[in-house]
């Protein structure tokens, strides 16, 4: 299965993405790991610092002119073959905790896209060109899971990076501001035909919570409740993971649920 995380900057969604790729892996699943967020804050959530980060992709004008930029033209190839790419351009992450019983533990794998800049910025519509056919590989040909990071807002849907993922996990506060933005958010998607929508509620206690009538807002709902383990462990390291908290677990195991997957 192909999922997304967007939601308002700050809400979790960084932290949310690295507890599920960890929970897969634990469970013998191989998982794909897309930074699409401009903090690139991912791979230091998942246990590894930003020295030893895959180079992002923006910055590897090389690949892009080989692959997207026909020389000598401003025209782009938009279907570029890119089969090579996601091993190359990753780097392995640690898989954190002890596997499930009897459960070889699978494997982590992160691709780093990097800050992409407005229109007028360079090389950013061929450098979203080739991340696009990344994830569309990875997507379409690949059996293993694929985890997308999104950046904070409709960026990257407005730009449709995500149109072939098989749901989105749209991540908020209990609060106005950043649950317009996930129906924002979840009214994109929407139009962009990805109609499996889940809202996870970060730091609500709330079994079910009521929610303001948003048009957007997915109607499917889970609810995270705060964690002072996880507020104390941000004072000490970037990693989330390795917090022994059974309540991680099972939140991620209750938002896969939603969208019908079976580990």
């Amino acid at each position: 299965m192909k999922l997304a995380f967007a939601g308002k900057g700050g809400v979790g969604k960084t932290t949310l993405t690295a507890w599920m790729a960890d929970y897969l892996a634990r469970n013998g699943q191989n998982v794909w790991l897309v930074d699409a967020d401009t903090a690139l804050s991912l791979g230091e959530a998942c246990g590894i610092d930003r020295g030893s980060l895959p180079e992002a992709l923006i910055h590897r004008e090389d690949l892009i002119r080989e692959r997207i930029r026909q020389e000598n033209t401003s025209m782009f190839t938009l279907n570029p073959d890119v089969s090579d790419l996601p091993e190359a351009l990753s780097v392995e992450l640690p898989v954190s905790g002890i596997p499930t019983q009897s459960v070889v533990a699978g494997s982590k794998r992160l691709l780093v896209m990097g800050t992409v800049t407005g229109a007028g910025g360079g090389c950013a519509c061929a450098a979203n060109t080739l991340l696009k056919a990344i994830l569309a590989h990875l997507v379409l040909e690949r059996n293993d899971w694929v985890l997308v990071d999104l950046e904070a807002g409709v960026e990257h849907l407005g730009r449709g990076t995500v149109a072939h993922v098989d749901g989105l996990v749209v991540v908020s506060e209990p609060s106005m501001r950043g649950l317009q933005t996930a129906a924002d958010v979840g009214s994109m998607a929407a139009e962009l035909g990805l109609q499996k929508q889940v809202l996870v509620l970060n730091r609500s206690d709330a079994e079910s919570p009521k929610l303001p009538e948003l048009d957007g807002l997915p109607e499917s709902v889970v609810s995270m409740p705060y964690l002072s383990s996880l507020a104390s462990r941000q004072l000490e390291t970037g990693s989330v993971l390795g917090l022994r908290d059974e309540t991680i677990d099972d939140v991620v195991e209750r938002i896969l649920e939603k969208f019908g997957a079976r580990i």
